[in-house]
């Protein structure tokens, strides 16, 4: 009976052990994950591709209850992007659908009030069927006025599609003398990308990807690698990610940050060391040289 209990008794013990670690340090504002590995989860177990789906949202639930008790205020999800249309059409179908029931759930759940949870889809909103363009209306509605724990879903999304949009945006506005090309600024493009105008998806921190590729998939690439953000890349798929694993994500971010730091502050005392030898040296060259003296 004790070897069964050992296993949980120092999991909990190392969770705790990681929650206490990253409250010591700086976390990150706002991260972003790419769930992979829902199909091979199924897969792998002898069951649908919808079961994976399935425990997939399971585990999307338990991340923002997460992130909301370890203090972040922003996360995003790649819930599907525009690659995901060219799949089977029933499970395009089956994962449209589990997305909508989950956002309909979230409209009535206590938790998404009592978290202040701000909703917001982001994506092309045109190649969505209508029943869920409704979900994601009503939702968005519902938390609108929210700010503890912005929650951005990526869904029918694609990173370089989201730039061209904001692009022709602005070229739109440069046309119609609402922006001068003069004023065009990084910041102007990042007002413009998705979900609308002045509520952009802000930079990201730090960006998780399960199921073992080490890649970010054309996932929000203005916001992450224009911010240089950390990645942690872990080998789980995402219906089997544990808390231990996102707060080692949390960890990896700290990690780099305090590595960027030291780093930071070794060229600030090189370049200071730099200076004052060069300081020195002139103050020797500016000094009058004593003439020799005649004899007499």
């Amino acid at each position: 009976m004790m070897w069964r209990i050992l296993p949980k008794l120092l999991y909990k013990g190392y969770e705790f052990i990681l929650e206490k670690n990253i409250r010591n340090s700086k976390l990150p504002q706002h991260i972003a994950i790419i769930m992979d590995g829902n199909r091979r989860y199924a897969k792998r177990i002898g069951k649908f591709t919808s079961y994976g789906h399935t425990r997939g949202a399971d585990i999307t639930e338990k991340v923002i209850e997460w992130s909301y008790e370890s203090g972040i205020k922003e996360l995003t999800i790649y819930a599907f992007s525009t690659e995901n249309f060219n799949r089977k059409k029933d499970e395009k179908k089956s994962i449209l659908k589990l997305i909508g029931t989950r956002l309909e759930e979230m409209c009535v759940d206590e938790r998404t009030h009592k978290r202040r949870l701000k909703v917001r889809v982001i994506g092309d909103r045109t190649l969505l069927p209508g029943d869920l363009l409704q979900s994601i209306d009503k939702v968005e509605m519902a938390t609108k006025d929210y700010d503890r724990l912005k929650l951005n879903i990526a869904i029918a999304y694609g990173g370089r599609q989201d730039i061209i949009q904001a692009i022709r945006e602005v070229a739109r506005k440069v046309k119609t003398g609402d922006i001068e090309k003069g004023e065009i600024t990084e910041k102007t493009i990042s007002r413009h990308l998705y979900p609308e105008e002045n509520s952009a998806v802000s930079n990201v921190d730090l960006i998780i990807r399960t199921g073992g590729n080490e890649r970010v998939s054309n996932f929000l690439p203005w916001q992450a690698c224009g911010n240089e953000c950390a990645a942690y890349f872990c080998a789980p798929y995402w219906p089997d990610f544990r808390k231990i694993d996102f707060l080692r994500s949390i960890r990896t971010y700290q990690q780099r940050q305090e590595e960027r730091s030291r780093t930071l502050s070794n060229r600030t005392l090189h370049f200071i060391h730099n200076i004052e030898r060069k300081l020195d040296v002139r103050d020797i060259d500016s000094q009058p040289k004593k003439l020799p003296e005649k004899n007499s």
